[in-house]
């Protein structure tokens, strides 16, 4: 049997527009023949369903699971907000989600795990394409754990129960009273959705978004800092720089409940009243459609080229 390389499957899914699973499928049942592959594709009613994966997928839901000291979020994009209300693709998304709490972070491992009707999660989407009429796609998944505490969530903009705009995890670590950590997570995970840090200390903070902020204050001091020394310009610039980690990390951030308390003040204070070790070891949050490039499409220009016409002609 033919071995079944990465460029052969990415071959495959350029010229099916099928998915990778079930490229990688299409290789091993033809012995590697990339022709007989593509007949396979279609014959399964898989090529075609492919087709739509051109399309841009930003909307959806994004989904979370816990169960004790383990949760997971996934992100599974479609194209309109409309598909988001389907219940049909409702399910699909807690099922991969509930998967996700044994498969992990890794996505190639979720689209080959089983689905409760017995088909693997790429099956699964397949079908949804074809079925639904939309392009789709399981974009990410994230999981967090701990030894001794809970992994808590918390969804924004909830569509259903455990799936919506905004996912969040926040995973803690200590011998507090179960109640008294669900409790702070809850509050923590909040805080995570509306305030959005970007790392959990200073330090853990991008370098390269750091250095884009000292540019930026280098810009706005360029009149104080012009003809000054090199240590006079860093001193200047790290102000606004020491200002920026300080409000982009989440435990030295204000807690949104009060305003004015840091993050980690609070986390002690709460430890301290339970009568117990709490400390946050990691948190995650999904917004759905984040970082995804949007295309801006001219809807007559659509119908038109669906007619086959240029867009000065008149639609028949």
């Amino acid at each position: 049997m033919a071995e079944i390389t990465a460029a052969m499957v990415k071959d495959l899914r350029e010229r099916s527009g099928a998915g990778m699973m079930d490229c990688k499928k299409a290789l091993a049942e033809t012995g590697g023949d990339i022709e007989a592959s593509i007949d396979w594709l279609r014959a399964k009613g898989l090529a075609s369903a492919g087709k739509k994966a051109g399309r841009t997928a930003a909307e959806g839901l994004v989904g979370v699971a816990t169960a004790g000291t383990k949760g997971v979020v996934v992100e599974v994009n479609s194209e309109t907000d409309f598909v988001a209300k389907n219940e049909q693709f409702q399910a699909f998304v807690r099922d991969v989600t509930q998967l996700a709490l044994e498969t992990g972070d890794n996505v190639e491992a979720l689209l080959a795990a089983t689905m409760p009707s017995g088909k693997s999660v790429q099956e699964a989407l397949t079908e949804n394409i074809a079925t639904i009429g939309e392009n789709q796609n399981v974009r990410r998944a994230k999981s967090l754990s701990v030894n001794q505490g809970a992994v808590v969530s918390y969804v924004h903009n909830a569509a259903a129960p455990g799936m919506g705009k905004i996912g969040v995890l926040v995973a803690l670590e200590g011998d507090a009273p179960a109640d008294k950590i669900e409790a702070l997570g809850k509050q923590l995970a909040m805080h995570i959705a509306a305030a959005n840090p970007l790392a959990l200390t200073g330090d853990g903070i991008d370098p390269a978004i750091i250095e884009r902020e000292a540019a930026i204050a280098k810009e706005k001091a360029a009149d104080k800092i012009a003809g000054k020394p090199p240590e006079v310009v860093e001193k200047i610039v790290k102000g606004p720089v020491d200002k920026f980690r300080k409000e982009n990390a989440l435990l030295t951030q204000a807690f949104v409940i009060d305003g004015k308390t840091p993050v980690g003040d609070v986390v002690a204070s709460e430890a301290k009243a339970a009568g117990g070790g709490i400390a946050i070891k990691d948190f995650v949050r999904f917004q759905l459609g984040e970082g995804i490039e949007k295309q801006q499409s001219d809807f007559a220009a659509e119908v038109a080229a669906t007619a086959g016409v240029k867009k000065s002609e008149p639609v028949a």
